[in-house]
């Protein structure tokens, strides 16, 4: 009898174990709302909706249902994220546009008013260029820009990611660039498919058939390691250039959403970032999937945002 009660209280506490991780946090919602910054059909809409669909098909309470709130470059949706109620019924999609905003005086805030819940997909930018430029390499792009700093036309969206890339870029190799404004990646994609600009940032999903094509050129990506999908495609670190920059995209919630709350949500995206189905079209999409928790995001935003600071500085967008 005492075996049979030892067993029976074992197998209890496994069941109650079960249905604390899916639900022990206090929220007062059956369907959380994820607002996306940006348009339908773009990129962070795209992941999102496939992060979307998994949670669905996941044996958690609450879902998540994508919202999105596009305008302002971003800063709409984060607007209203940040004012919204920290009960883990508002969860906020974002990436290193919310540092960018902030330095140029777009937004007020940025991560520090928000609580890091997971940082997971990172998709890395590469130096992509029109196919009529007369460079062969990275090392031929950059004599040109040292020769005659400021004069190659360069795509993005003022005081962006789209820019950042390329300003870091410049503080680390000396190289100046002559900055053309577009309001996305789709303008600047067009533009130099058509040879008005002669640089612009590209990834793996949106350059991928124009770069085997040779209708674009690409001449290295700021990434750890070589594409899986274009293994001749060298990083920038193997071309002497120390840069790793990829947009990074995660989860935060509205300020002072308690702590069980975070940790539920967090472990709610943690197993969808595990799920075999999501990965594969992640995988097709050339984004990497990789889940960091609250406090290693933390850490990672702070990072980020002194690495973006900097260089805001220095070209006189930002006085502290």
């Amino acid at each position: 009898m005492k075996k049979f009660l030892t067993a029976a209280l074992a197998l209890s506490a496994i069941a109650l174990a079960g249905t604390t991780s899916a639900s022990a946090a206090d929220i007062p919602c059956s369907t959380a709302k994820l607002i996306v910054p940006w348009k339908a059909g773009g990129g962070t809409h795209v992941i999102f909706s496939i992060f979307e669909k998994t949670i669905q098909q996941l044996d958690v309470t609450p879902k998540i249902k994508v919202v999105t709130i596009p305008g302002q470059g971003g800063n709409k949706g984060a607007k209203e994220a940040a004012k919204a109620k920290p009960d883990g019924c508002t969860l906020f999609a974002i990436h290193q546009s919310a540092i960018t905003s902030y330095l140029n005086g777009r937004i007020d805030f940025q991560f520090d008013n928000f609580e890091t819940v997971a940082l997971l997909t990172s998709t890395p930018d590469i130096v992509g260029a029109a196919g009529n430029v007369p460079w062969k390499s990275l090392d031929d792009l950059k004599k040109a820009a040292m020769d005659a700093p400021g004069t190659i036309k360069t795509g993005a969206t003022f005081g962006s990611t789209s820019q950042f890339m390329w300003l870091l870029m410049e503080d680390i190799t000396g190289m100046k660039f002559s900055y053309v404004p577009y309001d996305g990646t789709r303008q600047r994609m067009t533009a130099l498919l058509s040879g008005a600009i002669q640089l612009g940032t590209l990834n793996v999903a949106s350059g991928r058939k124009y770069m085997e094509s040779g209708e674009l050129k690409a001449f290295g990506i700021a990434a750890e390691e070589r594409p899986k999908h274009l293994p001749d495609l060298p990083t920038l670190k193997e071309q002497g250039v120390d840069l790793i920059y990829a947009l990074k995209r995660g989860i935060v919630a509205p300020k002072d959403t308690p702590a069980d709350v975070i940790a539920h949500w967090s472990e709610v995206f943690k197993k969808a970032a595990g799920d075999a189905e999501l990965l594969k079209q992640m995988d097709a999409k050339g984004t990497d999937v990789k889940w960091v928790g609250p406090e290693g995001y933390r850490e990672w935003a702070a990072k980020t945002y002194a690495d973006h600071e900097k260089v805001a500085i220095k070209i006189g967008m930002y006085k502290k």
